[in-house]
Parts: structure tokens; sequence; C-alpha cells
């Protein structure tokens, strides 16, 4: 039955003009037992006779290959070498309209989460792996039904939320209230109104906890687990083991913001009309860092445990540990030695943007000599931070905060910060640790140190 339908496509379109007649010349011309007829009603139909028993009207004529393409497989994107597996957690449902492009599904790895976008408009027919799943590269991930036309869920999805302000003031006294409200209580919105113009396409198919009814939980010992993701999983992992490898020391010092926060203060205007960037402060403490590493290259090196051997670099990469909902990512700021303000900045701000958007690759967190942590954006005031494996010492920002100081001779209120090094004592000593971290106070409290090279 399949050879004859794609014998009578090509008969049909080699014939078109005489098909539109409605003589059928090629039903007892070129296929014995086939006949061709107009469909009455159908301008566009023809009716097919087959041995004068079987009578069907086809409206259009289409190809098996044309049909297998508007079916579509997405398999698993390739993963870095260092990658072997992720778990796939789907923002889409089966039956949801999805754009080129938009996002389908997350597979979260040990390092950072690969999005997986849809590579036409169409319709998801079937998931191929369930929410939470391991998955390979190259594993097939969903079927998609291709459509022509980009799905449009903008209109249908501002239409309520537009219409919902002209309809309150005749919808609101109809619905009556769930429940009687106290007559001291101030008036609370209409039930009746949605909450929320979201589409049911978007939202994601992992459903939350139940909430509990106002005044139902007081008193109440509940408790609900959740399942901790791959990133966190290799987060604790790499931290046990610098735990358990390392001699972890910890050694502090403070530092006076006054003459940073001046000159941020008076150049940060001009410097946004030149290079169009912020001026923060954690572009100060990547310079000096980089500064301090070149005056301690012990700080930046490495124990090879497998052949005993001090590895030390003659390039510095820093890693910027950055907090995400999902855990904590650490990109890299490459050969900080030859860069200046601005492009420590720059780097800085593009890294960050892209570790918001979850959209850091496995390249822009592979390596990396030395890291900075940064607390102080959650106003902590004193922490020790973790070596992050396999190198050798991390540098901790804290909160900034105003504190009396003696300032020769006389106390003085002045922006104070707390700062710590956590060094590996079976390479650096003391002494390597605590002058590493001076250079980093004098850079700092003073940037013409590293104008003068001091």
């Amino acid at each position: 039955m399949l050879s004859r339908s794609r014998c009578v496509s090509r008969a049909f379109s080699r014939s078109l003009s005489a098909f539109q007649k409605g003589n059928c010349p090629l039903g007892r011309r070129s296929l014995p037992g086939v006949s061709l007829c107009q469909g009455p009603g159908y301008p566009n139909s023809r009716k097919v006779v087959i041995n004068n028993n079987s009578v069907f009207s086809v409206r259009f004529f289409r190809t098996t290959a044309v049909c297998k393409d508007d079916l579509v497989t997405v398999k698993t994107p390739a993963f870095a070498e260092s990658v072997t597996e992720g778990d796939v957690r789907w923002e889409k449902a089966v039956g949801d309209t999805v754009a080129e492009d938009e996002v389908v599904c997350e597979i979260e790895t040990d390092k950072t989460s690969v999005q997986v976008p849809s590579p036409a408009n169409g319709v998801i027919e079937a998931l191929l792996v369930p929410d939470g799943g391991k998955v390979e590269g190259g594993t097939p991930l969903f079927t998609l039904r291709k459509t022509g036309a980009a799905p449009a869920k903008a209109k249908p999805a501002e239409a309520p939320a537009a219409a919902a302000p002209k309809a309150e003031p005749t919808a609101a006294p109809v619905p009556p209230p769930a429940a009687p409200i106290p007559t001291q209580m101030p008036p609370v919105p209409s039930p009746s109104q949605p909450p929320s113009s979201k589409p049911v396409s978007a939202v994601k198919p992992t459903a939350a906890p139940p909430l509990a009814e106002p005044g139902a939980g007081k008193g109440l010992r509940s408790e609900h687990r959740e399942k901790m993701n791959r990133m966190r999983q290799r987060i604790a992992q790499r931290l046990k083991e610098a735990q358990n490898t390392c001699a972890m020391l910890t050694t502090f010092n403070e530092i006076d913001m006054s003459n940073i926060q001046e000159m941020r203060a008076r150049h940060k205007e001009a410097f946004l009309k030149k290079h169009n960037l912020k001026l923060g402060f954690m572009s100060a403490f990547v310079k000096a860092s980089a500064f301090a590493l070149q005056e301690q290259p012990v700080v930046n090196a490495v124990i090879d445990d497998t052949t005993k051997e001090v590895v030390y670099r003659d390039y510095i990469d820093i890693s910027v540990a950055v907090a995400t909902p999902r855990g904590l990512v650490v990109p890299v700021i490459r050969n900080v030695e030859a860069m200046n303000y601005a492009d420590i900045e720059r780097t800085i701000t593009e890294l960050g943007e892209k570790a918001r958007k979850n959209e850091l690759a496995i390249e822009d967190m592979d390596g990396g000599t030395f890291t900075i942590s940064n607390g102080g954006v959650f106003g902590s005031l004193f922490g020790t931070p973790i070596i992050n494996p396999p190198q050798s010492a991390i540098l901790g920002m804290h909160a900034i905060f105003d504190r009396p100081v003696a300032v020769g001779g006389k106390v003085e209120v002045r922006p104070m910060m707390y700062v710590a090094l956590t060094y590996d004592h079976r390479l650096i000593d003391g002494r390597e640790a605590v002058t590493f971290l001076r250079k980093i106070k004098a850079a700092v409290e003073d940037p013409r140190v590293l104008l003068l090279d001091l």
C-alpha cells in the first residue's frame, strides 16, 4: 500500500494539469486498477479508487521522509573531558510548546550546569529520561514535533492580565469569601484573581513541597527531603579531600579601607566613562594578590603527591569564588600578572554575569593557582576559608565595618576589613604566609605600592 501511494504521488505531480480537468487519464494509463477522480465539494482533494472496491479521499500528498523530519530526537550534548555524566532537571513537560533555542532541560554536572535548548519551534512529544535521571554524552533526552511558526505564548498570557483590571470592579463582589474575615482586619485582595499569568506550559514538572495552611502549622514538627544536586556533592567531596590531605593553617590581618574607598569615590565616574565599567573592590584585591604571589612564589606553587615534587608556576591564574543557588563556582581569571585594573574589572564582570545566568563553561573554571573568596558580600565579619584543591592557599575577604583603631597615637573610626589566608603548611611556612598577607594589606591600603613596586 505504501508503494502504491508513492506511485500515485509521482503520477499526480507529473500530470497536475490533467487532474484538474477531472477526466483521470492516469488511473487507466499509468496504474492498472487505480483511478483518481475529482472529489465533489473538495476542489483540492482527489478520490482514489483501487480495483473498484476501495474509495477514499486524499487531501494532500506527503512522503514518508517529510513526516519523519517533523519528529526530532534531541540528544545530550558532549561533555568536557573531565565530565562523564550528569543529572537531568526538566524545565518543560510533555505537550508543552517551545520556541527555537528555548531551554527544555538542564544537565547538572560536577562543575556546572549544561542547558539543552530546543533545536526548532515545536511541541514536546515525549521525555525519554526521568527527572533527576543520569545521562551521558549522546543519550536521547526528548522527542520534538516540529511546527512551522514560533509559539504565541505571550499574547494569551498577557490577555487575561490586561483584562483583569477592567473586570475587577464587577467581578470582585461576585465570589463569596472562603472564610469569615474579622472586621478589624484590613481588606485583602479578591481571591478571584489568578495568582499569575504564567502559562501552564512554563510550569516545571517537579512539584514543590505542599505548603501548610496559615495557622495550621503551628506546633507541628515536620520535615522534607531534597536530593543533593551533583554540584553540591562534588563541592562536599573536594572540601573533605582538602581537609584530609592538606595541613591547613590560617593567618589573619586587618586592612584599613580608607584610601581605597577614597580612590574609588574620586575616580569611579572617570573610570565608568572611559571603560564603561564600575570600579569595585575585588579588582584591587585581585591585583594585590598577583603582586604578592610574584613576591612569594611558593604560595602559587603546589605539591605533586605522585612524584613528591613542588611545582612552581610561572603564571598566575586566580579563581574567584562566586555563590550561586546551586552551589559555589570558581571561574578563573587567567594571566592576572599581565592585567591592569580595567582588564581585571572587565573579566570579573563578565564571569560574574555568566555565573548568575548559569552559563559558565568547564573551560571557565579549569585550572587556577590561587583562590579569593569574598564572604563580605553576605556580611561576614570573620571566617577561615578552606583550600580549593589542588591549590595551596586561599584568601578570604570579609565585610567592611567602621571600627575604632589607633592611628598615630590617636583613636579614630576607620572602615576596616578582616582578611584571612588559609594555606597548606606542608609547603608554605608561617613566615611566607604572613609576609604574603602583609603584602596584600600594604597594596590595598596604599595602591601607590603597586605603582612603585615596593
